[in-house]
């Protein structure tokens, strides 16, 4: 959010970042007409792939036998899919992974689809899209470490602190007339609304200098900024849905400590519970309907070693998720960064079975909020070893409203990922036949 401090040439800057990398799908969307069953999408990301398909030929263990095992109380509600491939560009390649991963574009030379939906999907909400980390930002990571695109070649941070976090979402909303200090917050939140009207004569330089095609791409660029301002200003008239029932956050956010410790590697199973429990917390009070969890980022020197209370404890080792993907030419037992990197791979599949659990023990209709909610667990290479962009790991999970076929493994050969994408704009509405190039429309066999 702009900052009433901001300098007119910043928030200038600010305002037209990313402007020419819109993609053409936003300029021209397809006919949006939400079923009113699939309400959320969720994408859940780990890093630094799995143990797939190897050097020396070994078959993948993307399986409920082995790196799935969490999964095995939901598999009726998740679908496994396998064969999906990014294509050849930058592979070999963590960042290039990354890039392609939910944009589905060479190089992240476009939207990603979280954005895409949220964009179509989320206007009535007050918050469009919400990004949560843990760890994600550690190290002044950045760029191509984080995986949700607004625009082309252009990505956004991710709130890492849960306790921020909660505040951004939860205490934004509206203060009520016979509230202590109404009059001071509401000029506080007039004045950060200010920026649009302040740097109009700036604007209108810039314009003067752009061709035609620009100035229509500035102005579609300005109109969804001043609907954010419009959306938050009617937030001070009326508090969000069920504002009475979410005041307090989950205590699992409440736990956190804060400052140096945020970042220490022995809490970040805290921390990702917390932002799991933020997530769907969001979702249940109506906040927004479109989310990525992003766990750590590619290249993690997380040390999963330091995780109190899992099978991945070993006080006297330090072994990191990066460090543990390099395992070697084949699926060795016996050696020690293989059969650590598989419990990891495992650990983090049951941290999405637990959003998946949260989803489920929350009622909603004649069901759950699980039954109309559609959960993408991905990372953004392979094999950790290989860092092949080919078979890539994918699980797509939701109730029986989503039409997602739960409860069996879809071997793609070698189909497009971008396919896997359409499928899931097309499960919460969407009249879409292609995103991302290249793209062979919805994928056969993912929605029933």
């Amino acid at each position: 959010m702009f900052r009433p401090t901001m300098k007119r040439r910043t928030a200038l800057k600010a305002l037209t970042a990313g402007l020419f990398g819109l993609p053409a799908l936003l300029r021209c969307g397809p006919a949006w007409a939400q079923n009113g069953q699939v309400r959320r999408f969720i994408v859940f990301y780990f890093p630094d792939g799995i143990a797939g398909p190897s050097e020396q030929g070994d078959a993948s263990l993307w399986t409920y036998e082995s790196q799935l095992a969490a999964l095995a109380p939901w598999r009726d509600r998740a679908l496994v899919i396998n064969g999906l491939t990014m294509g050849p560009t930058d592979e070999g390649s963590h960042p290039g992974g990354a890039k392609k991963l939910l944009t589905a574009m060479d190089g992240g030379r476009g939207m990603s689809i979280d954005r895409w939906i949220a964009a179509n999907l989320g206007q009535n909400r007050p918050h469009r899209h919400v990004y949560l980390g843990a760890m994600a930002n550690q190290n002044g990571a950045s760029g191509d470490k984080h995986i949700s695109y607004p625009g082309a070649e252009f990505t956004a941070p991710p709130w890492d602190d849960p306790v921020q976090a909660f505040e951004q979402l939860f205490g934004g909303g509206a203060v009520q007339p016979g509230d202590p200090g109404a009059a001071e917050a509401n000029a506080r939140r007039a004045a950060r609304l200010s920026v649009l009207d302040g740097v109009r004569g700036e604007l209108s330089s810039l314009k003067a200098g752009l061709g035609a095609g620009e100035v229509a791409k500035l102005d579609l660029h300005l109109d969804a900024l001043r609907e954010v301002e419009q959306r938050i200003q009617a937030m001070n008239v009326a508090p969000p849905p069920m504002r009475d029932a979410c005041r307090d956050a989950p205590p699992s956010v409440a736990a956190i400590e804060r400052g140096e410790r945020l970042y220490a590697p022995e809490q970040f199973p805290q921390v990702l519970r917390a932002q799991t429990d933020l997530m769907v917390e969001a979702m249940a009070c109506g906040l927004t309907q479109v989310g990525v969890i992003q766990a750590s980022h590619h290249t993690s020197e997380l040390i999963m070693s330091r995780f109190r209370d899992t099978p991945l404890h070993d006080a006297g080792f330090d072994m990191r998720s990066h460090q543990a993907s390099h395992y070697g030419p084949r699926h060795d037992p016996g050696r020690r960064e293989f059969a650590e990197f598989v419990k990891q791979r495992q650990w983090f599949v049951s941290q999405y079975a637990y959003l998946l659990e949260q989803l489920a023990a929350r009622p909603e209709g004649d069901g759950t909020m699980l039954d109309h909610t559609v959960c993408l667990l991905c990372s953004e290479v392979s094999d950790g070893n290989t860092h092949r962009h080919h078979d890539m790991p994918f699980v797509l999970a939701g109730g029986q409203a989503t039409g997602v076929r739960g409860g069996q493994t879809l071997e793609t050969r070698g189909a497009r990922h971008a396919d896997l994408l359409v499928s899931i704009a097309r499960s919460m509405g969407a009249d879409l036949e292609r995103y991302g190039d290249p793209c062979n429309g919805p994928l056969p066999g993912v929605l029933g």
